[in-house]
């Protein structure tokens, strides 16, 4: 196989396809995601079998436990993708939104129109289910796509895109609307990344290598962020048993998620009182703890924590822990430290939580809530196409609106520019 010529194809095919997608109706776009939904549902076992062979090879090969755990596929993991594709379905379409602008004093009329991007280019690692969540919302919001998962997910990719082909099939839209690519070779992604692709947008999804990767060698624009090092800072005014409650969900509920709590930051008038209790059910559920030379006062067996660890995606059933002086220093440690994704306050404290929403200059700020809520799922998206740290176009997690654009539109009655 000659790759530039396999991607080559690959993007002609989703330009002409992006084409007929920008001037479809939603009723078409949702017809063929019920399309897509229902053969997700008839193929299950077909996935799921693919996914076993995945699984296999990943255990083979000593992949480790976060990637596993972002890997699999069951029942569950098939259920939650229809869910998030009827949620989709039921999502306002975007693209033909129009914003008034009104009429200028040289006569013209001012609108802004909201269009599709065009062709996205997504290139991702271990979550098959990506594969659906990209799909449906390209697809909705109009715009072509070319998926690229990762090698350790090519079986479970390979059904999944089997099942998207035979419902586009069997739908009004072109059958290049959604593209898997089919072979596992690493030079895909640097053919990909140029600009000969025809892609419009590249939207990384996976590590911190793949994150870098990409941003170093194309200029295509990108969706993305690097990491998530999410943080909870506990205030003085914090209520203990929620402190503790959100502390255990946010860490543990799941680690090798970019949501997942990482470094927990506490106010030294708290600390005496909830740290000792808060460790002891960290320790209960085997959660290694990092901490500071305050922290380790207050709790023996604490190993130290370096300068590294505040920056420390871990991924796994690790947390670093910091005693700081108040609200000031915890927003100044998060500024500096953290990965602008997602971090939270526990207060009873109005004016602190206020502060803090204000200061903490990340894509989501969170209030008396688990950092796990960081998602296009629970945020009402249907589902999401990646989480952007970035702060212009998109931020935080991107749905429909993200994968859109708006154009300005000038209406006239013969109107010329004095």
């Amino acid at each position: 196989m000659i790759i530039q010529d396999y991607v080559k194809t690959l993007g002609n095919a989703a330009t002409e396809a992006s084409k007929l997608l920008a001037r479809a109706t939603s009723e078409a776009k949702d017809m063929t995601l019920a399309l897509i939904a229902e053969q997700l549902d008839s193929d299950r076992h077909l996935i799921i079998s693919a996914n076993a062979l995945d699984l296999k090879e990943a255990q083979s090969h000593g992949l480790d436990p976060a990637m596993i755990e972002r890997l699999a596929l069951g029942h569950k993991q098939v259920d939650q993708m229809l869910e998030g594709l009827h949620q989709v379905i039921g999502l306002t379409d975007p693209v033909g939104e129009v914003t008034n602008l009104g009429r200028r004093p040289s006569g013209i009329e001012l609108k802004k129109l909201r269009v599709p991007l065009g062709v996205i280019g997504i290139i991702y690692e271990s979550r098959p289910n990506v594969t659906i969540d990209a799909a449906s919302l390209c697809l909705k919001a109009g715009n072509a796509c070319i998926l690229r998962g990762g090698s350790e997910a090519i079986n479970s990719n390979r059904s999944i895109g089997v099942s998207i082909q035979n419902a586009l099939s069997r739908s009004s839209l072109p059958i290049a609307s959604t593209q898997i690519v089919n072979t596992s070779d690493r030079r895909v992604v640097s053919a990909l990344l140029s600009p000969s692709s025809c892609i419009d947008i590249i939207i990384p999804r996976g590590g911190k290598g793949l994150i870098e990767k990409v941003t170093r060698e194309t200029s295509i624009p990108i969706i993305k962020h690097l990491d998530g090092n999410c943080h909870m800072y506990i205030d003085d005014n914090a209520d203990l048993e929620m402190a503790i409650a959100l502390t255990i969900n946010a860490k543990t509920s799941r680690y090798g998620v970019c949501n997942a709590l990482e470094s927990l930051l506490i106010s030294k008038n708290a600390a005496k009182r909830i740290l000792p209790l808060l460790c002891s059910e960290m320790r209960k559920r085997h959660v290694e703890l990092r901490g500071c030379a305050e922290t380790r006062g207050f709790v023996e067996g604490i190993k130290a924590a370096t300068d590294a660890d505040w920056s420390l995606e871990y991924l796994a059933p690790i947390l670093s822990i910091k005693v700081v002086a108040g609200l000031s220093d915890a927003i100044e440690h998060i500024n500096k430290f953290g990965s602008s994704h997602t971090d939270c306050i526990v207060t009873e404290n109005t004016a602190n939580a206020q502060r803090f929403v204000k200061e903490v200059d990340s894509s989501s700020v969170m209030v008396n809530a688990s950092t796990r809520f960081a998602d296009g799922f629970e945020y009402g998206l249907g589902a999401e196409i990646g989480i952007s740290t970035d702060k212009i176009h998109a931020r935080g997690p991107v749905g429909l609106h993200g994968l859109t654009c708006q154009k300005w539109v000038v209406y006239g009655d013969g109107t010329i520019r004095s």
